[in-house]
């Protein structure tokens, strides 16, 4: 069996996403390639609409 070791190299890649759910847990919207400046106010206008 191989072992791996950590590498917290400045080459590896951050993801955000962002998933918001209604009430029921049903998924609602999905925001891939997430950029913090002005995501905040684009969820609470998306979950303001739920």
């Amino acid at each position: 069996m191989q072992s791996r070791v950590y590498d917290p190299s400045p080459n590896l890649l951050v993801k955000r996403s962002t998933f918001i759910f209604d009430a029921n847990g049903t998924p609602k919207h999905e925001i891939r390639k997430v950029k913090v400046k002005g995501h905040v106010d684009e969820v609470l206008e998306l979950v303001k609409g739920l």
